[in-house]
């Protein structure tokens, strides 16, 4: 431990330059959500989704305050602090989520992917609208890249959408849930503008969606039940750890550091990793299309990222 109580590996983070930490902020969430969607996998059949969600926040929450204590981070704030990080935490770990799954049981994975790679452009349109930020012509060009490049990857699934009541419904529950998350992406950068602590905002934020996700589960009649599956156990353990803890810390603090905008790119590049892995564990079919597609999308973060103000300028 260091004098201030802060433990020693944060004198090592400091220690990072603007680039390389920036850099490394903009990796983690990408592999770390990337590997999520098949480690969900082992969250499907007996637990609700919507129960198991909640379950992941709850100890998430826990866990980050509980660092939060052990390191001697302040965890007193004002209640127009705690409303701010409870609007974050609802529009990020609650409506959002809940919504997602919604969506996914009347549409396939693929277009809910495609939906997400759009959360570049409502990060630019908000953070225009409510934080008064200028858009950049190579984020825009980035951002169409990335996702022509997530259509091409997904376009089997995408050929088998269906015009049906139910698939507008998918559809349009979609776009409201990225929405939200655009929405709660914004919120967390205007919190960090008004120097509430990322980390405490995380916790904070994961207690209050934990809270709105269980409410409805109860309000919507879901058995609150638990799998004592390896499978189920060892997989909610990885999503709490790294798909909740370190990739949203990572995630809202790179937002924090260049913006909604440049920092939604790193969601764009989930698909890549997600597939992959479903390539090697899951049978998925490499084809040239799935190739032309990752190219897309990394040709986009290079052309929005590599210039000045890119990651560490």
């Amino acid at each position: 431990m260091a004098s201030n109580g802060r433990p020693l590996i944060q004198l090592y983070w400091v220690m990072f330059q603007p680039r390389q930490r920036q850099a490394l902020l903009f990796g983690l969430p990408v592999l770390i959500w990337g590997s999520t969607w098949y480690a969900i996998t082992f969250q499907l059949g007996t637990v609700d989704p919507l129960i198991s969600v909640a379950y992941r926040f709850w100890a998430s929450c826990i866990l980050l305050l509980g660092f939060c204590l052990l390191t001697k981070r302040s965890l007193k704030f004002n209640l127009n602090q705690h409303l701010r990080m409870a609007l974050q935490g609802a529009l990020l770990f609650g409506f959002n989520y809940w919504l997602v799954y919604q969506a996914e049981e009347l549409i396939n994975s693929g277009l809910v992917a495609i939906g997400f790679s759009t959360i570049i452009f409502f990060n630019i349109i908000f953070g225009v609208l409510l934080l008064r930020q200028k858009v950049e012509s190579k984020v825009i060009g980035g951002a169409l890249l990335g996702l022509i490049g997530t259509s091409i990857i997904f376009w089997n699934e995408i050929s088998q959408f269906e015009a049906t009541q139910d698939g507008f419904l998918g559809v349009t529950l979609c776009v409201v849930s990225v929405m939200i998350a655009s929405l709660g992406n914004i919120t967390s950068a205007k919190n960090s503008s008004l120097k509430i602590p990322v980390v405490q905002a995380t916790g904070f934020g994961m207690m209050y969606g934990a809270i709105i996700m269980t409410i409805l589960a109860i309000v919507l009649g879901k058995p609150l039940e638990i799998d004592t599956g390896t499978g189920y156990l060892l997989s909610m353990g990885y999503l709490i750890v790294f798909g909740s803890i370190i990739a949203f810390v990572a995630y809202l603090t790179l937002i924090s550091e260049i913006g909604p905008g440049k920092a939604a790119y790193s969601i764009v590049l989930v698909p890549l990793v997600a597939v992959t892995i479903s390539t090697f564990l899951e049978d998925f079919q490499f084809t040239f299309f799935t190739g032309l597609g990752m190219v897309f999308l990394v040709s986009g973060n290079f052309f929005a990222l590599k210039r000045k103000k890119a990651l560490g300028k």
